[in-house]
């Protein structure tokens, strides 16, 4: 006997999926964003912190911005390929499976009243699915579903790397624009409110607390940029 489970419209499965690859897109690239704030900034922040001039201090950024670009683009496009590989091999099986496994009558009927449906309505219902033009439909509309769930490697590539860049250039932007004596301070400043926004619309989207995650990426950030200081300071006395 097979088992089933009670079919869903086949038309709400494909906006529900829509919407969450949207979320996840949106999540992925607050993920990207931050992390180019996080990265450029505590390259510029180090750099800074050996007592290098403006110069290196821009060269170092700017390098970090497009390296990191790249670097997210290439990481996002090889592990979404091989989860879209994984996840065509699933929905393939799948596939095979449901046509060599055809529910029975009996096994609609059951699944119906399992739930509430009354005898007649349940036989009805059972009736109509097992008609193979609708079966056919069924079907096609729950492929077409799986597909809407298939990842895009090449989508993911080009949204890290644009977040990256975005993100990146905030720190970058500061280091540019500000006088030497204030050049850490204000990258400093920027980052960590940067790092609060993002970390708050994150939260508002993964639907958690919002002062809890948002202290959580300030944290980790600040620690970030605290790191990469005392080390330029570290290996820039060194040097000189």
């Amino acid at each position: 006997m097979a088992t089933i489970s009670v079919p869903a419209l086949p038309s709400v499965a494909p906006r529900e999926s829509t919407s969450a690859a949207r979320l996840n897109w949106l999540r992925a690239g607050l993920l990207g964003a931050n992390d180019g704030i996080v990265s450029v900034a505590a390259v510029v922040v180090g750099v800074a912190g050996a007592g290098a001039p403006v110069g290196p201090v821009l060269a170092a950024g700017g390098a970090a911005l497009v390296g990191g670009a790249v670097s997210m683009a290439l990481g996002e496009y090889v592990s979404v390929s091989g989860a879209r590989d994984a996840q065509r091999t699933g929905q393939a099986a799948h596939a095979a499976r449901r046509a060599t496994d055809a529910a029975e009558p009996s096994d609609i009927v059951a699944a119906y009243r399992a739930i509430g449906v009354s005898e007649a309505a349940a036989r009805s219902i059972a009736d109509e699915l097992g008609r193979p033009e609708v079966r056919e439909r069924w079907v096609a509309a729950e492929e077409q579903a799986a597909q809407d769930d298939v990842v895009s490697p090449w989508r993911a590539a080009w949204v890290s790397a644009a977040t990256f860049t975005v993100g990146g250039l905030l720190p970058f932007l500061a280091t540019l624009l500000v006088p030497a004596s204030v050049r850490i301070a204000v990258v400093v400043v920027a980052v960590l409110v940067a790092l609060a926004a993002t970390g708050t619309t994150g939260a508002v989207l993964g639907g958690a607390p919002r002062g809890r995650a948002t202290l959580r990426v300030v944290i980790g950030g600040a620690a970030a940029l605290a790191a990469t200081w005392l080390a330029g300071t570290l290996l820039g006395a060194h040097a000189l």
